[in-house]
Order: structure tokens, then C-alpha cells, then sequence
């Protein structure tokens, strides 16, 4: 609890000294009470450490518990403070500092309302102040000792994004051998009526990240038909699993279908089909025995992969296979150690060994508490004294947390700067196996306000910086299958630590098991819940305190009650439930910051959505019954994300750019201005001319864009960082001549900051790209997708982009060939070793390109005069000078997927240089280690991949690719000394 006090001290000192000299504050003549609240909480922040060391007393946990109360009660007042002194202020309130500027500015009906509101706010930061003192007089205070402080948060890390993180080899050759050995353990018997295996070993272990090995290796997914993975947990739902199994392979789920109907929908849907299946984290051998066994009975052939902690599960399931996942051993467990911290040779640890050897033994030898514990020990310096000070921590944290977790885990926990510790337990609210994106979870740490405001620095930026510091200390664990670390999850031992450290505050779970007493400490709560309908429980008198309230995917029924007794709610997602209507008393919530209605069946919102003056977050995706925003829209003074994707809008009302702080706009409907004096069919693009502080930006119904005025209404937002372009609904027919000019003219003014870092556009219906396409704009780009575009007949040139490190090209059908102009080269421009074409490109994606028949970096001519050492294409040139003249290709490149380019005949000259010097030319791709090509039958030429480790073939390629793939697996041999391995993807 203590921990969670520093973190609530922290915040609220800096907000009562930033409150303190705030005209609001001075308008309602509150200061020198507030004053008096905020001397009292620095002196109780100046002894809170003492009191965390001393949690195990009965009566320091007692006050600690009156304290956090009073400090969220502070902190709350302040959001009233605010709220009420915010209504006294004229529309554009004097920018004065001193109290009698202040007070010149009010009317005379404002100064009435003034006396009421002070004398409100006044009774309630008297009765706090009140409160506080009781706390300060109490005689276990006056025991603390105050000179007893931490030396310092650790530092904080630098932002580490995907293509800087170096992943270390975590779990050794162990896990190598293990996962071919399984693999082959199932392919095996692939042609087995039901096959099952298990991986058993304790928490943390690495049971999951073997299994997730087995499951995404090629030879698994080129053998069955059907593949699914499936969290089980220990208190899984039996229909919501099903479901998840029918997601997973593809069948669609109806609402209110029972076990029974979803068991013969499962048969049904495999039956005579072959599939693979993981059941992860298995505690109950009853969801393969009673649930699963019966609707898999008639699958041609099927292979079950279990991973569990408990040996009795793998054999009521009736395994026919146990792997056996064993703990380190203490001499491997310290060379993960040091490898996790980021040092690549032993001898600069050498003298710490024997400490490191202890530090891994008191983990347990768990790989999951090594790395974690890695990442805490990698803030210090490495000197003797330093770690033995940091393993002499370790005895005073056992017994804090349950056998199961152990002490180190807690340790990297308490290791964290204050500002993080928040962050960290908030993801515990995640299910588990939940991905936790970066964009989500950021926005409710800041809706929560455990993000600190940072000179020069938007709240996003910082928040972004949390997140990418948790995984780099391994407490997130980044999502293999997002781009550049959007996505992670939360390892199932460090949630329960979450859970456990947080287990008075946050409950997660089915809410009418609540009891009134038990809501009366709750501030988080994420429903998971088997009923269609949510129901509150009875609570009597009880004060409801809860502040986050999450529903995870219904279908769930809300009770409209459920707006008027969770009043302190600061964030309230609902997204995915069955609401259809919001009540008009939302507008009492006045310290909601995040609202998030996704994928709900609301009609409307009620125009006293204006007096949600603290809102930040409004989300509205998907909302397909949604047709008109009121009018009060304009009044939400702090919203700084707006989102509208898939909400099909037609009736909004004039004024978005009062909303000065609006940094994030999803979905804005493109309108041609046609309405009256209040409202319009969709907003002009000069409406974005005030949004000075736009982050990201999403324009939709851009057929509807008029010729703009002015070719700045983007280039001058310099915050600007994601930008997605959108025209219209997809349609088969030929556009009309005006409308493609139009459509070119508006994206040729659409000129973007030089700031930008993503950029997306969609069904984009002109015949060329704009002139602005390139490196003097897009100089910081680093995300690019270009989806449906299908009148353009060239590519726009890429390849000159500094930044570039993710493209994305679908739909494009009216392009047959891809040449120079690709790569920003010109046949006037003289080749020279300074020439790299795509020097930062990590993943290329190019699909559904059903006409594309040529692929090359040069014409014909300069190709050859390249390949041949001739610089110009005539003149000769010394052997020496043969590799400066050659144009350096995607140098980074990761992940290269083609599929459905049916007749695509080869690739580039430049990625398949004569292999008689192959050594030295496979610089050119020298990072691939995966190609996957699918629905290229024409595809006769692919060579010169000399790090390719991977090659996954669609089965439409067999005939074709039998001439290159063994000139691939040759050169593989020679190279490596081992086969490539070529694996044959199902496409049913």
C-alpha cells in the first residue's frame, strides 16, 4: 500500500503547488487554505518511506489506509476546485496573475455565483484540511522518522523502439533443440487420429515461449488446415473459450449461443480437416475432457499441445508426450544475467560472479525473475557493493507476496522510479493473454493522471516514454506480431505480482460477488463476467470511490443506475457492450477524462456532454447507429483525442476548432459545407487551421474536400506525427474525370510537416501521386501504407527516404511494373557508392497486386552496365571500382512478403547477384531471414538471400519455385553449413 501512497503523495503535491497560484484558485479565495493542505502533505510525503519499511505493523497499515483515502479525497476536491472556479471565468479569462486582475474581470450574476461556489469549496478543503491534521496528530506518525529517505529514484531509460532493442538469447540452445525436437515430435504425427503432448514445468519457467515457438514454426503451419491458440487460465469460461477456438479458425459466433450450439458448430467447422491445437496455461483437465475432446472427435487428424504447471492435468488429459521444462542451472542461469543486461563479454563482470551466481539462486533459477531482475541490476554500477546492497534487500522482501512469486520479482518492481510503479499495476487489469496496445494503455495512464507533466513535452510523449521504459525493463513483454513495439502483454507471474501489490484497490472479476464494504475501498474495476446483464450489488449507504471502470469484451447489458452511483469516474470504457443509449446525467461525471464507447449500438449522445469540462478522451469507433454529434461538442474545453473511425457521421456542429487542445483526431468527417448557421454535413478542411498541437490526424470522406485555399492547412502543424488519408468507399466503377482531378488537386495541397513519422493512405482514387511525395517532406517518415490506390500506374519514389522502416503497398492494380522511379533514381543520376535505397527499410509487404509483372531498381541498360562495373553504361571501369558503382539495396531489410502477385515473373537483378562471389554480394539483403511468397506463380527467379533462414511457400507456388529453391538451399548449405528450411503453407 505504501508504495501505491508515494505515488498519490507525489502527484498530489504537485498539483496543489501548481493549483496554488492559479487564477481559478484566486478567483474563489481558497488559497491560503489549500496552502495549509499542501505544507500538510509534504510533511507526511517527507515520512512515508519510514512507514513503507514498517507495513508488517497492524497499526501503521491502519493509518496508511485513513491517509490513502484522505489523498485521493484531495484529489478530487482539486478536480472540483477546478471544475467550479472554471465556470466563474469569462469565455477568455484574463491572462493577469494577481488576484485583483482576477476579480475585475467578473459580472455582477458571476460574483453572486461566486459566493456560493466559494462557500462550497471552502466547507469542503476546510473538512480535508481537518482530516489531514488527524493524520499528522495521530501517534504512530509522530514515530516516523522523516531523515529517512531513498537515495533516489533510478534513472530513467532511454526510449528503445524495435529495430534499436537487442534481444539476448534468453533461454540458451536448450530451447533450439527442445523446439525441433517437438516439431518434428509433431508433424510426426500429423496424420494421427488426436495426438497429444505436454509441456509441463512451473510458472515462468519458459513453458509458454517453448510452445509459442512450436506453434509459429513453419513445418507447423504448412501441415494442418486449421491452427489455434487458446489461453486457457485458471478460471476460464466455457463459452467464451469456444468462441475464442471458432475466432481463431475462422468461424463466425452469433450472440446467446450456448455450450451445446457452439460444441456442434466446433465439429461441424473441422470436421474432415486436420488441425493443430495449443491450450496454454492449463489448470483444469476438464476443457479438453468435458469441452473440447467430443467437438474434435471427428477431425481427420489433430494434434493437442498443452502447456500446464501440474504433471496430474497432462495425465487425466492422457497425454502421449511429456516434455519436461526444467529450471536453470545456476552456471546458465548468471550468463543470462549478464547477457540481459545489455554486456557482451563476461570478463567486464567477472569480479561480480560469485554475487551473480547468489542474485540467480535467490530467483529461483526462473529465467522470467533472472531477466526481470537483470534489468533492475542493469541501473546500477557494477561494483560489488552495489549488488551485495541490492541482494541484502531480498530477505525483506519475503513473505510480502505469495510462494508462488518470488522476492526478486517484487525487488524489480520496488527498483522502479514512482512515476512507473502506477503504470505497472494499472496493466494488471488486462485479462490474461490480453495484448496491451501502446496507444491504449497510454491514454488511461494519463486519463488516471500518473503521467507527470514535463516542460516542452506533450503528456502523450511522456507517456510513450513509460511504456517503452517498462518494456525495456522487461516488464512488458513486446508482442512479436506489432510493428516496433505497439503491442505487448503482461507475463502471467508479474500480473499476479500486480494483482497482489494492488489487491485493495483493484478488483477484476464478475461485480455482483462485490459486496458494500468491499466498494468502499475499490478505485479500479475491470468486469469479467459470464451474465448478459450487469447488475451492481447492493451498496446501501456506501460510498462508491471507484475511478476506472472497465467492461472486457461482452456482450454485456449496463445498467443506467451504474452513471449515477460511480460519480468519481475518471475513466469508463464500455466499448463492445450492449448500451444503446447514454442518460443525460453523464454530464455529472465531471471527473471523467476518458470516455470510450467503441463498438456500441448508441444513437446519440446527450447534449449535457458539454459540461464534461475534464474530459480528454472520447471514443467513438465503430458506432455504426451514430449519425449526428450534438452540439455541446464544441464546450469540451480539454478533449485532446477524438475518434470517429467507422462511425458513418453526417450532422456535426460548426466550431471543431474551439477545442484548442485537441491533439488527436481519428475519423474527421470531410464535409463540402453544406447546413445551416449551427450545424454541417462534415467539417471544411480550413476548420484544422487552429489545431496547432494535432498529433495525429485521420481524414475521412476526402471525395468531399474542396479546393483548399491555402497549401498550409498541414504543413504549418508541427506536432503532427501520423497522418491517414482516406477518399471513399471502395467501388468498382470509373470515377468521373472532375472528380480524379479534384481528388489530385486536394492531395497535392495536403502538404505535409516535415515532422511527419506515419503516413496511410486509402482508396485513393487519382491517377498519380502528388509532387510532394518524397525526401523533402517525408524526411521523417518512418511509416508508410499505401492501401487501394488503384488508378495509380507508378509507385511514388521511396526509396530515398532517410527514415523509412516499415512499408506497406496493397491494391495498387493499375501498376504492371516497378522500376527506378521506386527507388527515387533517375536515369540522369550518376551511381556512386553513396547511392542506399531504402537504407532503413525493416519489413517491405507488398499484396493484392493482381497486375504487377516487373520488378527492377535500374532500366534495362543501367542494369547491366552496373552488373557488368561500367558506371554510365560505357565506360569501362577498374575491377576495384566494381562494388562502388553498385546501388546499395534495403541494407536493414528484416521481413519481405509478396503474395497475390500472380504474375510477378522475378525478382530485381540486384537481389540475385552471380553466386560465384557470393560472399561478398550478399550485403545486399544481409539481414532477411524470412521470405514468404504466396500467389506469385510466375515467380521463376529468387536468389542471392544469404541470410534467408526461413522460406514459407504458398501452395500455388510448388511448380514454380522448384527453379530457384534449390539454387537457395545450395547457397544456404555453403554458407551456413545447414539446410534451409523450405516449408509448404496450408491454404485451407
Amino acid at each position: 500500500m505504501a508504495t501505491i501512497l508515494e505515488c498519490l503523495l507525489r502527484s498530489c503535491t504537485t498539483k496543489l503547488q501548481n493549483m496554488i497560484t492559479n487564477e481559478v484558485i484566486l478567483i474563489l479565495g481558497v488559497e491560503k487554505e489549500l496552502t495549509k493542505v499542501l505544507r500538510r502533505v509534504e510533511l507526511i510525503e517527507c515520512c512515508i518511506y519510514d512507514a513503507e519499511k514498517r507495513t508488517k505493523e497492524l497499526a501503521v497499515n491502519c493509518w496508511l489506509g485513513q491517509l490513502r483515502d484522505v489523498i485521493y479525497e484531495a484529489d478530487e476536491i482539486l478536480d472540483v476546485v477546478r471544475y467550479k472556479g472554471s465556470k466563474l471565468l469569462p469565455e477568455h479569462p484574463s491572462s493577469s496573475s494577481n488576484k485583483s486582475a482576477a476579480y475585475k474581470v467578473l459580472s455582477v450574476s458571476s460574483s453572486l455565483r461566486n459566493i456560493v461556489s466559494r462557500h462550497d469549496v471552502a466547507v469542503r478543503i476546510r473538512a480535508l484540511n481537518k482530516k489531514i491534521e488527524h493524520i499528522t496528530k495521530d501517534k504512530i506518525f509522530l514515530t516516523f522518522n522523516s531523515s529517512t529517505q531513498p537515495t533516489g529514484n533510478a534513472p530513467t531509460f532511454k526510449v528503445i523502439r524495435s529495430s534499436d532493442l537487442v534481444e539476448p538469447d534468453l533461454v540458451g540452445k536448450e530451447i533450439k533443440y527442445a523446439t525441433r525436437k517437438l516439431v518434428d515430435l509433431v508433424v510426426a504425427h500429423k496424420e494421427s487420429k488426436s495426438y497429444k503432448l505436454a509441456i509441463v514445468g512451473t510458472g515462468g519457467v519458459g513453458k509458454t515461449t517453448l510452445a509459442q515457438k512450436i506453434y509459429n514454426d513453419p513445418k507447423i503451419k504448412g501441415s494442418f488446415k486449421m491452427h489455434a491458440w487458446i489461453c486457457v487460465s485458471k478460471d476460464y469460461d466455457e463459452i467464451s473459450l469456444l468462441k475464442e477456438v471458432l475466432r481463431n479458425i475462422g468461424v463466425h459466433r452469433k450472440q446467446g449461443e450456448t455450450i451445446a450450439e457452439l460444441q456442434r458448430k466446433l465439429a461441424e467447422a473441422m470436421k474432415s480437416k486436420s488441425f493443430f491445437l495449443v491450450l496454454d496455461d492449463v489448470w483444469r483437465s476438464n476443457v479438453w475432457m468435458d469441452l473440447l475432446r467430443i467437438s474434435l472427435h471427428e477431425t481427420v487428424a489433430g494434434v493437442i499441445l498443452v502447456t500446464t504447471r501440474d504433471d496430474q492435468i497432462a495425465k487425466r488429459i492422457g497425454v502421449d508426450h511429456t516434455h519436461r521444462v526444467d529450471l536453470m542451472s545456476a552456471e546458465m542461469g548468471w550468463e543470462l544475467l549478464w547477457k540481459s543486461m545489455h554486456i557482451d563479454e563476461e570478463e567486464k563482470v567477472q569480479n561480480l560472479r560469485n554475487t551473480g551466481i547468489e542474485i540467480v539462486r535467490k530467483c529461483g533459477c526462473l529465467p522470467l525473475a533472472i531477466k526481470v531482475t537483470a534489468s533492475a541490476l542493469a541501473c546500477k554500477d557494477l561494483t560489488e557493493n552495489q549488488w551485495k546492497k541490492f541482494l541484502g534487500r531480498y530477505a525483506s522482501s519475503q513473505g510480502m507476496l505469495s510462494d508462488e512469486i518470488e522476492g526478486a520479482l517484487y525487488l524489480s518492481y520496488d527498483e522502479l522510479p514512482h512515476h512507473l510503479k502506477q503504470c505497472f499495476l494499472y496493466c494488471a487489469l488486462y485479462s490474461e493473454e490480453s495484448v496491451i496496445l501502446q496507444g491504449v494503455i497510454t491514454r488511461l495512464w494519463i486519463a488516471e493522471g500518473f503521467v507527470e507533466e514535463q516542460q516542452g513535452q506533450a503528456l502523450e510523449d511522456t507517456s510513450e516514454e513509460y511504456y517503452y521504459e517498462l518494456i525495456h525493463r522487461n516488464l512488458l513483454q513486446p508482442d512479436k506480431n506489432y510493428f516496433d513495439l505497439a503491442g505487448c502483454k503482461m507475463h502471467d507471474l508479474l500480473r499476479q505480482l500486480a494483482c497482489n501489490i494492488s489487491r485493495e484497490e483493484c478488483f477484476i472479476g464478475d461485480i455482483e460477488l462485490l459486496k458494500g464494504e468491499n466498494m468502499s475501498k475499490l478505485r479500479r474495476i475491470a468486469v469479467v463476467s459470464k451474465k448478459d446483464m450487469l447488475v451492481l450489488p447492493t451498496m446501501d449507504k456506501v460510498e462508491v470511490k471507484v475511478r476506472t471502470f472497465l467492461t472486457n469484451r461482452g456482450p454485456h447489458r449496463i445498467e443506467d443506475t451504474l452513471f449515477k452511483r460511480f460519480l468519481l469516474l475518471r475513466v469508463f470504457l464500455l466499448n463492445y457492450s450492449l448500451v444503446k443509449s447514454i442518460p443525460g446525467y453523464i454530464g455529472e461525471l465531471i471527473h471523467l477524462r476518458l470516455l470510450d464507447l467503441d463498438y456500441t449500438g448508441i444513437s446519440c449522445l446527450p447534449e449535457s456532454i458539454g459540461s464534461l469540462k475534464n474530459l480528454q478522451v472520447l471514443s467513438l469507433r465503430y458506432c455504426k447507429a451514430l449519425r449526428s454529434l450534438p452540439s455541446a461538442m464544441t464546450q469540451l474545453c480539454s478533449l485532446r483525442r477524438f475518434c470517429l473511425i467507422g462511425a458513418e457521421i453526417n450532422h456535426v456542429p460548426k466550431g471543431i476548432g474551439k477545442l484548442k487542445f485537441l491533439r488527436d483526431l481519428r475519423g474527421f468527417p470531410v464535409g463540402n459545407g453544406s447546413g445551416n448557421a449551427d450545424a454541417q454535413d462534415g467539417w471544411e478542411l480550413e476548420e484544422l487551421s487552429c489545431a496547432s498541437q494535432m498529433r495525429s490526424l485521420i481524414l475521412n470522406r476526402l471525395k468531399c474536400a474542396a479546393h483548399c485555399s491555402s497549401n498550409t492547412v498541414l504543413a504549418d502543424k508541427n506536432h503532427l506525427k501520423e497522418l491517414s488519408l482516406e477518399w471513399t468507399e471502395q467501388r468498382e466503377e470509373e470515377y468521373q474525370e472532375e472528380d480524379v482531378f479534384n481528388a489530385e488537386s486536394v492531395f497535392e495541397q495536403l502538404i505535409p510537416p516535415r515532422n511527419l513519422e506515419g503516413l496511410f493512405i486509402r482508396l485513393y482514387f487519382g491517377r498519380r501521386y502528388p509532387t510532394w511525395f518524397g525526401t523533402t517532406y517525408l524526411c521523417s517518415l518512418v511509416h508508410l501504407a499505401l492501401r487501394y490506390s488503384r488508378s495509380c500506374v507508378d509507385l511514388p519514389p521511396l526509396g530515398q527516404l532517410p527514415n523509412l522502416k516499415y512499408l506497406r503497398i496493397v491494391g495498387s492494380y493499375a501498376v504492371t511494373k516497378v522500376g527506378p522511379e521506386f527507388v527515387g533514381y533517375k536515369n540522369s543520376d550518376p551511381i556512386c557508392s553513396e547511392l542506399v535505397a531504402f537504407p532503413k527499410l525493416e519489413w517491405l509487404i507488398i499484396t493484392d497486386m493482381p497486375n504487377w509483372e516487373e520488378w527492377s531498381f535500374f532500366d534495362e541498360v543501367e542494369e547491366f552496365a552496373v552488373d557488368e562495373g561500367r558506371v554510365d553504361g560505357a565506360a569501362e571501369t577498374r575491377p576495384e571500382d566494381v562494388q562502388s558503382a553498385r546501388l546499395s539495396l534495403l541494407p536493414r531489410l528484416v521481413k519481405l512478403r509478396l503474395e497475390y502477385c500472380p504474375k510477378l515473373r522475378t525478382l530485381p537483378r540486384q537481389l540475385r547477384k552471380d553466386t560465384t562471389n557470393l560472399k561478398e554480394l550478399i550485403s545486399n539483403l544481409p539481414q532477411v531471414t524470412e521470405l514468404h511468397v504466396h500467389g506469385c506463380p510466375n515467380l521463376s527467379h529468387v536468389e542471392g538471400l544469404g541470410s534467408l533462414q526461413q522460406l514459407r511457400l504458398g501452395k500455388d507456388m510448388q511448380e514454380v519455385s522448384s527453379c530457384w529453391v534449390p539454387g537457395l538451399q545450395e547457397q544456404h548449405q555453403r554458407l551456413h553449413g545447414e539446410d534451409l528450411d523450405v516449408y509448404t503453407m496450408s491454404t485451407s
